[in-house]
Protein backbone atom coordinates (compact mmCIF):
# COMPACT_ATOMS: atom_id res chain seq x y z
CA UNK A 1 0.00 0.00 0.00
CA UNK A 2 1.15 3.53 -0.68
CA UNK A 3 2.33 5.32 2.46
CA UNK A 4 3.25 8.83 1.28
CA UNK A 5 1.50 11.14 -1.18
CA UNK A 6 3.70 14.09 -2.18
CA UNK A 7 1.51 16.68 -3.86
CA UNK A 8 2.24 19.98 -5.55
CA UNK A 9 0.02 22.89 -4.47
CA UNK A 10 -0.44 25.55 -7.15
CA UNK A 11 -2.31 24.26 -10.20
CA UNK A 12 -2.48 20.76 -8.65
CA UNK A 13 -4.16 20.62 -5.23
CA UNK A 14 -5.31 24.23 -5.36
CA UNK A 15 -8.00 25.34 -7.78
CA UNK A 16 -7.34 28.37 -9.95
CA UNK A 17 -9.11 30.52 -7.34
CA UNK A 18 -6.58 29.16 -4.76
CA UNK A 19 -9.22 27.20 -2.85
CA UNK A 20 -9.14 23.52 -1.93
CA UNK A 21 -12.29 21.63 -2.81
CA UNK A 22 -14.34 19.85 -0.17
CA UNK A 23 -13.83 16.61 -2.13
CA UNK A 24 -10.05 16.93 -1.99
CA UNK A 25 -10.08 17.72 1.74
CA UNK A 26 -12.32 14.77 2.54
CA UNK A 27 -10.21 12.37 0.47
CA UNK A 28 -7.00 13.54 2.15
CA UNK A 29 -8.58 13.06 5.59
CA UNK A 30 -9.68 9.52 4.66
CA UNK A 31 -6.16 8.71 3.49
CA UNK A 32 -4.76 10.11 6.75
CA UNK A 33 -7.11 7.84 8.74
CA UNK A 34 -5.50 4.91 6.91
CA UNK A 35 -2.04 6.09 7.98
CA UNK A 36 -1.09 7.61 4.63
CA UNK A 37 0.94 10.80 4.92
CA UNK A 38 -0.19 13.65 2.67
CA UNK A 39 2.84 15.85 2.09
CA UNK A 40 2.53 19.21 0.32
CA UNK A 41 5.52 19.58 -2.02
CA UNK A 42 5.93 23.16 -3.15
CA UNK A 43 8.41 25.61 -4.54
CA UNK A 44 7.23 28.09 -1.95
CA UNK A 45 8.60 28.36 1.59
CA UNK A 46 7.31 26.17 4.41
CA UNK A 47 6.05 29.23 6.29
CA UNK A 48 3.61 29.99 3.43
CA UNK A 49 1.81 26.64 3.69
CA UNK A 50 0.17 27.11 7.10
CA UNK A 51 -3.20 28.13 5.64
CA UNK A 52 -3.25 25.05 3.43
CA UNK A 53 -2.30 22.78 6.34
CA UNK A 54 -5.11 24.24 8.44
CA UNK A 55 -7.64 23.55 5.68
CA UNK A 56 -6.38 19.98 5.38
CA UNK A 57 -6.39 19.32 9.14
CA UNK A 58 -2.61 18.82 9.15
CA UNK A 59 -1.49 22.05 10.81
CA UNK A 60 1.01 21.82 13.69
CA UNK A 61 0.78 18.02 13.82
CA UNK A 62 3.61 15.69 14.77
CA UNK A 63 4.64 13.12 12.16
CA UNK A 64 3.18 15.15 9.30
CA UNK A 65 5.50 16.91 6.85
CA UNK A 66 6.05 19.51 4.13
CA UNK A 67 8.60 19.50 1.30
CA UNK A 68 9.26 23.14 0.38
CA UNK A 69 11.58 25.32 -1.71
CA UNK A 70 11.49 22.62 -4.44
CA UNK A 71 13.10 20.13 -2.04
CA UNK A 72 15.46 22.64 -0.44
CA UNK A 73 13.73 22.12 2.89
CA UNK A 74 11.84 19.35 4.67
CA UNK A 75 9.94 20.28 7.81
CA UNK A 76 7.69 18.58 10.35
CA UNK A 77 4.40 20.40 10.73
CA UNK A 78 4.63 20.50 14.52
CA UNK A 79 6.30 23.84 15.17
CA UNK A 80 7.56 23.95 11.55
CA UNK A 81 10.55 21.95 12.76
CA UNK A 82 13.23 21.99 10.05
CA UNK A 83 14.61 18.50 9.35
CA UNK A 84 16.63 19.25 6.21
CA UNK A 85 17.82 22.41 4.49
CA UNK A 86 20.01 23.00 1.45
CA UNK A 87 20.36 26.37 -0.26
CA UNK A 88 22.71 28.22 -2.60
CA UNK A 89 25.66 30.45 -1.73
CA UNK A 90 25.29 34.19 -1.44
CA UNK A 91 27.84 34.54 -4.25
CA UNK A 92 25.72 32.42 -6.60
CA UNK A 93 22.53 34.21 -5.63
CA UNK A 94 24.21 37.58 -6.18
CA UNK A 95 25.46 36.50 -9.60
CA UNK A 96 21.99 35.30 -10.64
CA UNK A 97 20.46 38.53 -9.39
CA UNK A 98 22.90 40.74 -11.30
CA UNK A 99 22.53 38.71 -14.49
CA UNK A 100 18.75 38.88 -14.12
CA UNK A 101 18.89 42.66 -14.30
CA UNK A 102 19.65 42.26 -18.02
CA UNK A 103 16.33 40.52 -18.73
CA UNK A 104 12.68 41.44 -18.77
CA UNK A 105 11.92 39.47 -15.62
CA UNK A 106 10.75 39.90 -12.07
CA UNK A 107 13.53 38.48 -9.86
CA UNK A 108 12.73 36.63 -6.63
CA UNK A 109 15.33 35.84 -3.97
CA UNK A 110 14.22 33.37 -1.30
CA UNK A 111 15.67 33.27 2.20
CA UNK A 112 14.34 30.94 4.90
CA UNK A 113 11.90 33.56 6.12
CA UNK A 114 11.25 36.06 3.32
CA UNK A 115 10.88 36.45 -0.43
CA UNK A 116 12.43 39.57 -1.97
CA UNK A 117 11.26 40.73 -5.41
CA UNK A 118 12.84 43.13 -7.90
CA UNK A 119 10.66 44.59 -10.70
CA UNK A 120 7.61 43.47 -8.77
CA UNK A 121 5.16 44.13 -11.59
CA UNK A 122 1.43 44.34 -10.98
CA UNK A 123 0.75 41.02 -12.73
CA UNK A 124 3.04 39.27 -10.27
CA UNK A 125 1.62 41.17 -7.31
CA UNK A 126 -1.83 39.94 -8.30
CA UNK A 127 -0.65 36.35 -8.85
CA UNK A 128 1.07 36.11 -5.45
CA UNK A 129 -1.67 37.82 -3.44
CA UNK A 130 -2.75 35.37 -0.76
CA UNK A 131 0.04 32.95 -1.59
CA UNK A 132 3.02 34.46 0.21
CA UNK A 133 4.43 37.60 1.74
CA UNK A 134 6.85 39.42 -0.56
CA UNK A 135 9.11 42.40 0.14
CA UNK A 136 9.84 44.59 -2.86
CA UNK A 137 13.45 45.71 -3.38
CA UNK A 138 14.91 48.28 -5.76
CA UNK A 139 18.72 47.95 -5.58
CA UNK A 140 20.94 46.54 -8.32
CA UNK A 141 22.56 44.22 -5.76
CA UNK A 142 21.57 42.04 -2.77
CA UNK A 143 24.48 42.86 -0.49
CA UNK A 144 22.03 43.32 2.39
CA UNK A 145 21.56 39.52 2.36
CA UNK A 146 25.22 38.70 3.05
CA UNK A 147 25.41 36.24 5.91
CA UNK A 148 21.84 35.01 5.48
CA UNK A 149 20.93 31.54 4.23
CA UNK A 150 19.54 31.84 0.70
CA UNK A 151 17.39 29.02 -0.63
CA UNK A 152 16.93 29.85 -4.31
CA UNK A 153 16.52 32.51 -6.96
CA UNK A 154 13.87 32.58 -9.68
CA UNK A 155 12.89 34.75 -12.63
CA UNK A 156 9.29 35.44 -13.68
CA UNK A 157 8.05 36.01 -17.19
CA UNK A 158 4.90 34.43 -18.65
CA UNK A 159 6.63 33.81 -22.00
CA UNK A 160 8.03 30.27 -21.66
CA UNK A 161 10.11 30.64 -24.85
CA UNK A 162 11.76 33.72 -23.39
CA UNK A 163 12.62 31.83 -20.18
CA UNK A 164 14.14 29.00 -22.24
CA UNK A 165 16.34 31.56 -24.00
CA UNK A 166 17.47 32.84 -20.60
CA UNK A 167 18.33 29.28 -19.54
CA UNK A 168 20.55 28.95 -22.61
CA UNK A 169 22.17 32.33 -21.92
CA UNK A 170 23.02 31.39 -18.34
CA UNK A 171 24.62 28.00 -18.97
CA UNK A 172 28.03 29.49 -18.10
CA UNK A 173 26.94 29.92 -14.46
CA UNK A 174 24.28 27.23 -13.91
CA UNK A 175 26.41 24.08 -14.16
CA UNK A 176 26.26 23.66 -10.39
CA UNK A 177 22.55 24.42 -10.14
CA UNK A 178 19.28 22.55 -10.55
CA UNK A 179 17.17 24.51 -13.08
CA UNK A 180 13.42 23.92 -13.33
CA UNK A 181 10.18 25.56 -14.44
CA UNK A 182 6.92 26.11 -12.58
CA UNK A 183 3.46 27.65 -12.83
CA UNK A 184 4.01 28.49 -16.52
CA UNK A 185 5.78 31.66 -15.39
CA UNK A 186 8.97 30.83 -13.48
CA UNK A 187 12.47 29.57 -14.14
CA UNK A 188 13.93 28.46 -10.80
CA UNK A 189 17.52 28.04 -9.67
CA UNK A 190 18.25 25.69 -6.76
CA UNK A 191 21.43 24.08 -5.54
CA UNK A 192 22.47 21.16 -7.74
CA UNK A 193 20.66 18.01 -6.69
CA UNK A 194 17.95 19.97 -4.92
CA UNK A 195 14.57 19.17 -6.43
CA UNK A 196 11.26 17.75 -5.31
CA UNK A 197 12.31 14.23 -6.27
CA UNK A 198 15.33 14.32 -3.98
CA UNK A 199 13.15 15.89 -1.30
CA UNK A 200 10.71 12.98 -1.54
CA UNK A 201 13.54 10.44 -1.42
CA UNK A 202 15.01 12.17 1.63
CA UNK A 203 11.67 12.19 3.45
CA UNK A 204 11.04 8.55 2.58
CA UNK A 205 14.47 7.70 4.02
CA UNK A 206 13.71 9.68 7.19
CA UNK A 207 10.43 7.80 7.62
CA UNK A 208 11.81 4.40 6.61
CA UNK A 209 9.43 4.14 3.66
CA UNK A 210 10.39 2.36 0.44
CA UNK A 211 10.24 4.83 -2.44
CA UNK A 212 8.03 2.29 -4.28
CA UNK A 213 5.37 3.03 -1.68
CA UNK A 214 5.05 6.71 -2.61
CA UNK A 215 2.79 8.67 -4.95
CA UNK A 216 3.74 12.05 -6.43
CA UNK A 217 1.17 14.38 -8.00
CA UNK A 218 2.01 17.50 -10.01
CA UNK A 219 1.44 19.61 -13.08
CA UNK A 220 4.68 21.27 -14.14
CA UNK A 221 8.37 20.64 -14.76
CA UNK A 222 9.47 21.37 -11.19
CA UNK A 223 7.28 18.38 -10.22
CA UNK A 224 8.81 16.04 -12.78
CA UNK A 225 11.68 14.84 -10.58
CA UNK A 226 9.31 13.57 -7.89
CA UNK A 227 6.87 12.16 -10.46
CA UNK A 228 9.73 10.13 -11.95
CA UNK A 229 11.17 8.94 -8.64
CA UNK A 230 7.89 7.99 -6.92
CA UNK A 231 6.38 4.54 -7.06
CA UNK A 232 3.45 6.11 -8.90
CA UNK A 233 3.96 9.40 -10.75
CA UNK A 234 0.72 11.23 -11.48
CA UNK A 235 0.11 14.26 -13.65
CA UNK A 236 -3.19 16.08 -13.32
CA UNK A 237 -5.16 16.68 -16.51
CA UNK A 238 -3.86 20.26 -16.76
CA UNK A 239 -0.22 19.11 -16.66
CA UNK A 240 1.91 20.87 -19.27
CA UNK A 241 1.59 18.87 -22.46
CA UNK A 242 5.29 18.13 -22.98
CA UNK A 243 5.48 16.48 -19.57
CA UNK A 244 2.47 14.16 -19.76
CA UNK A 245 4.41 11.36 -21.47
CA UNK A 246 6.78 11.28 -18.47
CA UNK A 247 3.97 10.48 -16.02
CA UNK A 248 2.74 6.98 -15.13
CA UNK A 249 -0.85 8.21 -14.97
CA UNK A 250 -2.79 11.30 -16.06
CA UNK A 251 -5.97 12.05 -14.12
CA UNK A 252 -9.27 12.65 -15.87
CA UNK A 253 -9.78 15.70 -13.67
CA UNK A 254 -7.96 19.03 -13.68
CA UNK A 255 -6.93 20.94 -10.56
CA UNK A 256 -10.38 22.58 -10.72
CA UNK A 257 -12.17 19.21 -10.77
CA UNK A 258 -10.84 17.37 -7.67
CA UNK A 259 -7.88 15.66 -9.34
CA UNK A 260 -6.27 14.82 -5.98
CA UNK A 261 -9.46 13.20 -4.73
CA UNK A 262 -9.53 11.15 -7.94
CA UNK A 263 -6.03 9.81 -7.22
CA UNK A 264 -6.76 9.02 -3.58
CA UNK A 265 -10.08 7.36 -4.39
CA UNK A 266 -8.49 5.08 -6.99
CA UNK A 267 -5.11 4.22 -5.47
CA UNK A 268 -5.67 4.53 -1.70
CA UNK A 269 -9.37 3.99 -1.01
CA UNK A 270 -10.13 1.70 -3.95
CA UNK A 271 -13.47 3.41 -4.53
CA UNK A 272 -12.90 4.71 -8.04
Amino acid sequence: MYKIIACDLDETLLSDDRSISKENIEAIQKAKELGVKFVPATGRGYNTVDGTLKELGLYDLENEYVISYNGGAISENKGSKLLHFEGITFEKASELYKRGLNYDVCIHVYTKDMVYAYKFVQEEINYLAGRMEVKEIFDDHIDFLKGQEIVKVLYMNTDYGYLKKIEDDLKDITGDLDVSYSSNRYIEFNHQGVNKGQGLKKLADILGVDIKDTIAIGDNFNDLSMIKVAGLGVGVQNTVENMKKECDVITKATNNENAVAEVISKYILGTN
